[in-house]
C-alpha cells in the first residue's frame, strides 16, 4: 500500500478549491509560521543542540533568525509580490491589457537536509506558502531532534488541508518520489540531487536543487594574514564545518602560507580555547558515518593545526591541512567538515587557472587589501555566489539571490522575494478587446507587401522584446 497516497490526494483536492489563492489565505499560514518559531524557539534550541551540539549562538544567528527575517519580510511585502507585473508593449497591442501574472504551481514537494535542519526547511516553505502553494514537507531523517518538532508541532499551526509533513529514510524518500508534483525543491549532496532530478523528469516536473562542491578561497599576498585567518576560521569551523557554502579550500602562495598559519592558530585558539573538544561553542559531526569520512580525510596531505578526534565524541579538531596535492581525496569531495586543506600557486592567474579548470562552485571567495585581485577573481570566476575579504555573509542578505550556477553548485535560486519567484509560474498574460476588427485586417491573408511592412511596424519592440509564434 503507497504510504503517501491519500496525503497527496487531500493536498490536491485542497488546491483545486482555490483555498491557498487570496492573500488572506497565505498570510495567516506565513503569521502561523511566525508563532511556531516564536512558541517554540527553546525546544528548538534543544533539538538543534541534540543533532548537532550546536551552541545557542549558532542556532539564533544562523537558524531561527534568518527563518524568522524570512517570514517578516513575505508578510511585508506578499501584495505587492502578488500583484500583476505590467510589461511594456508594442503599437499593435497598445489598446490592450499585458501583464504577467504570479500563480502557485500547485503540489510543491520541499525536500530538506540535515545541516541546518530548520533554515533550509523553513526558508523554502515560506517562499512556497508566500506564493500560494499546498506543501510536502520532508526534513531529514538524519537529524531527527528536529524532524520530530517538525512533524509533530509545525502542522499546528498551518492548516493541514494544505500542509503535511512525511517521514522516512532514502527509501521512503524514493516512493515520494515516483508521485507527480507541480514543483520539487532539494537541498542536499550532488549525488542525490541526480537521484531526484531523474525522478522529476519522468513527469517533467520542474526542480530547484540546492547542492553544494568544492568552493575556493584565495588569499592574496597583499593582505592582513591575522583579519584574513579570523574571518576565515569563523566560517570554516562554523557549525563544525557543515555548512555547504564554507570554503572547502585555500589557495595561496607558500610565503603567505607561512604567515597564515600561527594566525589561523591563533584564531582557533582564541575561539575555543586550548582544548577545542571541550568548547561549548564547537559542534560535533552529525553520525558516525560523515565521522568515519572525515576522519579518512586526515591522512591527507600534512595536518599542520589540529588533527585530534575522538569517534565516542563524533568529534573532530579545528585542522588545516598543507602539502595537499590536487589529486588526493580531500580535494575531489566536498569536506563538509572542521578540516581545511591549503594548496599553493605562484601567482594569481594560476589560482584562477586551477578554479575555472573545476566545476562551477556554490561560493568563492577572495581576500585582498587591493580591490583590483578581488574584483579580477571576479571578473575571470563564476560561481553562485561570491564574497570578497569575508565568509558567507552574501547569505544574510534577503536582496540577493541564494543558489548554484550548474554541476555540482545545483540550479535555481531562493531567498526573499526569490524564494516567492521560484514558487510562483510567471504566467504571460494579454487581454484584448473583442471589438475594433478591422485592425486586425492586416494580418489576414490575401497577404500584400503593404500589409506586411505596416504590420511589422506595430509589432516592433517598444521597449521591449516581441517574439511572433
Amino acid at each position: 500500500m503507497d504510504p503517501f497516497e491519500d496525503t497527496l490526494r487531500r493536498l490536491r483536492e485542497a488546491f483545486a478549491t482555490g483555498r491557498t489563492q487570496p492573500a488572506k489565505f497565505r498570510a495567516t499560514q506565513l503569521r502561523g509560521l511566525s508563532r511556531f518559531l516564536q512558541d517554540n524557539k527553546q525546544l528548538l534550541l534543544d533539538a538543534l543542540a541534540q543533532d548537532l551540539r550546536k551552541s545557542d549562538f549558532e542556532s539564533e544567528v544562523s537558524e531561527i533568525a534568518i527563518s524568522q527575517a524570512e517570514v517578516t519580510l513575505a508578510l511585508k511585502n506578499l501584495r505587492a509580490w502578488m500583484k500583476n507585473e505590467r510589461v511594456p508593449k508594442n503599437l499593435a497591442t497598445q489598446l490592450d491589457s499585458a501583464f504577467i501574472r504570479k500563480e502557485p504551481f500547485g503540489l510543491v514537494l520541499i525536500i530538506a537536509p540535515w545541516n541546518y535542519p530548520l533554515n533550509l526547511t523553513l526558508v523554502p516553505l515560506v517562499g512556497a506558502l508566500a506564493a500560494g502553494n499546498c506543501v510536502v514537507l520532508k526534513p531529514s531523517e538524519i537529524s531527527n531532534s528536529v524532524e520530530k518538532v517538525l512533524a509533530e508541532v509545525l502542522p499546528r499551526y498551518l492548516d493541514q488541508s494544505c500542509f503535511a509533513v512525511v517521514l522516512g529514510g532514502p527509501q521512503e524518500t524514493g516512493q515520494l518520489l515516483e508521485h507527480k508534483f507541480d514543483y520539487i525543491f532539494f537541498t542536499g549532496s550532488p549525488r542525490v540531487g541526480r537521484i531526484v532530478m531523474t525522478a522529476a523528469a519522468k513527469h517533467l516536473t520542474p526542480v530547484t536543487l540546492e547542492l553544494g562542491g568544492k568552493n575556493p578561497c584565495y588569499i592574496d599576498d597583499n593582505c592582513d594574514p591575522q583579519t584574513v585567518a579570523n574571518r576565515v576560521a569563523w566560517f570554516r569551523y562554523f557549525n563544525a564545518g557543515q555548512t555547504c557554502v564554507a570554503p572547502d579550500y585555500i589557495l595561496c602562495s607558500p610565503e603567505t602560507q607561512e604567515r597564515l598559519l600561527p594566525a589561523l592558530q591563533s584564531a582557533i585558539t582564541r575561539f575555543y580555547g586550548d582544548d577545542p573538544q571541550s568548547s561549548p561553542n564547537l559542534g560535533r559531526i552529525i553520525n558516525q558515518k560523515h565521522f568515519q569520512r572525515l576522519q579518512a580525510l586526515l591522512g591527507c596531505g600534512r595536518i599542520a593545526i589540529g588533527g585530534q578526534s575522538d569517534e565516542s565524541e563524533r568529534y573532530i579538531a579545528p585542522t588545516v591541512l598543507v602539502d595537499v596535492q590536487a589529486t588526493e581525496l580531500v580535494m575531489q569531495e566536498e569536506i563538509f567538515g572542521p578540516i581545511l586543506p591549503i594548496l599553493n600557486v605562484q601567482s594569481l592567474d594560476e589560482a584562477i587557472d586551477f578554479i575555472t579548470q573545476r566545476e562551477k562552485p556554490l561560493a568563492l571567495y577572495a581576500f585582498s587589501n587591493s580591490s583590483q585581485v578581488v574584483k579580477r577573481v571576479l571578473a575571470r570566476t563564476s560561481s553562485g555566489g561570491f564574497c570578497g575579504n569575508d565568509g558567507f555573509m552574501h547569505m544574510t542578505l534577503t536582496s540577493l539571490p541564494f543558489g548554484g550556477v550548474a554541476g555540482a553548485s545545483g540550479m535555481g535560486r531562493y531567498h526573499g522575494k526569490f524564494s516567492f519567484d521560484t514558487f510562483s509560474h510567471h504566467r504571460a498574460c494579454l487581454l484584448r478587446s473583442p471589438r475594433m476588427e478591422k485592425v486586425n485586417d492586416l494580418r489576414y491573408p490575401p497577404h500584400t507587401p503593404r500589409n506586411l511592412r505596416v504590420l511589422l511596424v506595430a509589432m516592433e519592440a517598444r521597449c521591449c522584446s516581441c517574439t511572433l509564434l
